[in-house]
């Protein structure tokens, strides 16, 4: 069988594909990597926060192509039962799937006041209003979820909820956001992840610079 493909902008820059990275990982696929060019309007777009529907990251497995990251994690979690991308018990399952979805379309003010960009580091930063009551709904969802699981993540193991989340952990450390000590262990766990601690690797490898995202804070 032909290799699946995950396609991506950049490890530096993009959260979205970061999120399919680690959920291939999670669901133990075998794939390459495809990275598309900074100059692609969709890739562009997706960085810039410039259109509410992305055409990357996408994913080619078995011959179907599925983008949007929440299809990636819903594909994979049918394709790859084993891997248990999702909670066993149902009520569990709901909650996963309910802050997934709320991460995928909300947060607007802490995305556009914290891109992402792990190259970066902002001590000191000044969080806005806007951007710290969505910091406050993240760090409430992450201690209710660790609270019922008992941790070490969101929902004991690994999950498509940790994958979604990994990003905005990234995020924190960039801004140098002051976390409640359960949610900055939380936030060390991720970055520890051997697939999270590879993609930063390689994203502080990454040559290619965006202007926009590179802007003194």
């Amino acid at each position: 069988m032909t290799k699946a493909v995950l396609e991506i902008s950049s490890k530096n820059y993009s959260s979205w594909c970061l999120r399919g990275f680690l959920l291939c990982k999670l669901a133990r696929l075998d794939f390459e990597e495809k990275v598309v060019s900074l100059d692609d309007p969709s890739a562009r777009a997706e960085l810039l926060l410039l259109s509410p529907s992305f055409l990357v990251p996408s994913l080619t497995h078995a011959g179907v192509r599925i983008w949007d990251t929440l299809a990636i994690a819903e594909y994979l979690a049918e394709e790859f039962p084993d891997a248990v991308l999702l909670p066993v018990e149902r009520g569990p399952r709901a909650l996963c799937r309910s802050i997934c979805g709320e991460m995928h379309s909300g947060f607007y003010n802490l995305r556009s006041a914290l891109p992402m960009n792990l190259k970066a580091h902002h001590p000191g930063f000044k969080v806005w209003a806007g951007a710290q009551a969505d910091i406050e709904r993240v760090t409430a969802i992450w201690r209710q979820c660790l609270e019922a699981s008992c941790g070490p993540y969101l929902f004991g193991g690994l999950t498509i909820a940790d994958a979604m989340f990994a990003p905005v952990c990234a995020r924190f450390l960039t801004y140098d956001v002051k976390l409640d000590p359960t949610s900055a262990a939380y936030c060390r766990r991720i970055m520890e992840w051997p697939a999270m601690a590879q993609w930063v690797e390689e994203a502080m490898a990454e040559p290619t610079e965006l202007e926009e995202l590179d802007v003194e804070f």
